[in-house]
């Protein structure tokens, strides 16, 4: 059997459905075994999109996303997609060609050692030097980006290796099971609970990724502990739920930091320090009980004084088994989400234009279900949606806040989509982070997918303005001028809306969501009271309720 068709074989065996890329010359013979396989190609515009794309593919399914690129500056467009989903701690497989390694005519033309550059940014890198070793390369490779915390790796497959012959056949699937957590370690934690006064649960994107929501939900129910959850954590449980306090969009001096300060342990279940950290530790302060498919990593902001490591499912399962209900102060609670609500809500119902985000929050979430997807590009919209955007059901609002690139919100909302078709999705974005892959509304034309992209369009990069600002610097090396944005989707075949007022935007929004293709809706956003709103949260975060 030829290596090519070989290595498609095995990634048919590991159950791939899609490869999105940009083949090259390297890839042809890959390309041509490819062809006849149940695996679709969907073609994209640039690498790194297809990263974004593979990536996001991993953090819905659970499995790991398959990207293809060619050698030299194909390969190395993948780089902020592979750290995207590598601190995003989504499987992710990317695969590379190079030049012919045994005889080569072209000098060193293109050449980069690709596969030690993603050593460090990646789980697993490694390049198929013979045909013989497809199959052991390629088993290794879904296991090691699967197990554990999962996370990047990438395969090269040089052009005269693909053209060899081989004898070799693909490995069995094993499935791979997590390790429980030991009696010790769960019945300290137990104690530790048991001891405390005012005790919360704090859910981070590891429970997302493990669907943990039954686990959990059971545990919240049984001892009627009050929780939180980071930003990638939102959605696993509820947010309705009577004892949810809400996201940590910072990291202190929040509203839900009056809680967070007054608790006396934190049992922490799936959050690890590469996403930004929703509270800071400091010595003699809250306890930490760390429960994760991995260690704690120790920082000078995270140092849990006990850790639970294994299945997270099961640990908490362990949990609620050996715990009652707790007795903690859960009228203090109750008014701390109380006041969180009141506050949240301000603004919300505010219906000036060019629109306040705070409003624009508030809109989507009354228009779309509860399993209705959004996907979040990075800018500074990002904290109100973190903050004011409740999720009803997992992996809801799709944001990035371990990298925390700009680019990946429309990648990512394609794949959304094409995965769940019968739901709404929506991409919020800035004009600065739409412009970066902006590119690929043609490919979601080409997709025919049902889709809303929504810019934010304050002409600037709005994020780091508001840094500069808060600085005390100059405004100063920020602004830009945008295209037509209406002219510009419609040059892909999309169809673009420019609403003049408020109610206009409602009734754009919902004619999108109701129609077919994909609709871009260049949206003028206020954000001239950002510091105002967030120095009235650090000054009124620090009363006592």
């Amino acid at each position: 059997m030829k290596t090519s068709d070989l290595f498609v074989k095995a990634l048919e065996n590991e159950g791939v459905e899609y490869i999105y890329g940009i083949p090259g010359e390297e890839n042809l013979d890959f390309l041509n075994s490819l062809k006849n396989s149940p695996i679709k190609l969907i073609l994209t515009r640039h690498e790194q999109t297809a990263g974004f794309m593979a990536a996001t593919y991993g953090r819905l399914t659970g499995k790991p996303g398959v990207c293809l690129s060619t050698l030299g500056p194909g390969a190395t467009n993948f780089v902020t997609a592979a750290a995207y989903a590598q601190l995003g701690a989504m499987p992710m497989i990317m695969l590379g060609g190079q030049k012919p390694i045994r005889t080569s005519n072209q000098g060193r033309f293109q050449l980069v050692d690709v596969v030690g550059l993603m050593k460090p940014i990646t789980k697993y890198s490694e390049q198929i030097s013979d045909g013989s070793n497809v199959s052991c390369v390629i088993r290794d490779t879904f296991r090691i980006c699967s197990e554990e915390r999962p996370g990047a790796a990438y395969i090269e497959l040089p052009e005269d290796i693909a053209q060899t012959d081989t004898n070799t056949t693909v490995f069995d699937v094993i499935d791979y099971q997590l390790p429980q957590a030991t009696d010790e370690s769960l019945n300290k934690a137990v104690k530790m609970i048991q001891e405390a006064n005012m005790p919360l649960l704090l859910i981070g994107a590891g429970a997302n990724r493990k669907h943990s929501t039954k686990a959990l939900t059971d545990f919240i129910n049984k001892t009627g502990i009050y929780f939180f959850n980071t930003q990638m954590g939102k959605g696993v449980i509820d947010e309705r739920h009577p004892q949810c306090l809400g996201t940590a969009a910072l990291s202190k001096d929040d509203f839900l930091h009056c809680a967070i300060d007054r608790a006396d342990l934190i049992v922490n279940v799936g959050h690890d320090i590469i996403e930004k950290p929703p509270f800071l530790m400091k010595k003699g302060g809250t306890k930490v009980i760390h429960i994760n498919t991995c260690s704690a990593r120790n920082d000078e902001v995270y140092f849990p004084q006990q850790v639970i490591v294994g299945d997270i499912n099961y640990s908490v399962e362990q949990l609620t088994r050996r715990l009652n209900t707790l007795c903690q102060n859960s009228d203090y609670f109750r008014r701390v989400k109380d006041y969180v609500s009141e506050k949240i809500a301000k603004y919300a119902d505010d219906e000036r234009f060019p629109m306040l985000p705070q409003r624009l929050v508030k809109i989507l979430r009354e228009t779309l279900d509860d399993a209705d997807i959004i996907t979040l590009d990075n800018g500074i919209y990002k904290i109100w949606f973190a903050r004011n955007y409740p999720c009803y059901s997992n992996n809801t609002l799709l944001l990035d806040n371990a990298l925390a690139t700009m680019g990946a919100g429309l990648p990512s909302a394609l794949v959304a989509k094409q995965l769940n078709p019968t739901k709404k999705v929506i991409s919020v974005n800035g004009d600065g982070g739409f412009m970066m892959n902006s590119q690929e509304l043609e490919t979601a034309v080409r997709m025919n997918l049902n889709l809303v992209v929504i810019i934010l369009n304050d002409s600037a990069y709005g994020m780091i303005k508001w840094k500069q600002e808060g600085k005390g610097f100059d405004d100063y090396g920020l602004d830009f001028n945008n295209p037509d944005f209406v002219a510009y989707a419609n040059s892909f075949g999309a169809i673009g809306h420019r609403p003049i007022d408020h109610n206009d935007f409602l009734n754009i929004l919902s004619n999108a969501l109701n129609s077919s293709g994909v609709h871009v809706i260049d949206l003028p956003i206020d954000y001239s009271m950002n510091h105002q709103i967030l120095n009235i949260i650090t000054k009124e975060s620090q009363c006592i309720i």
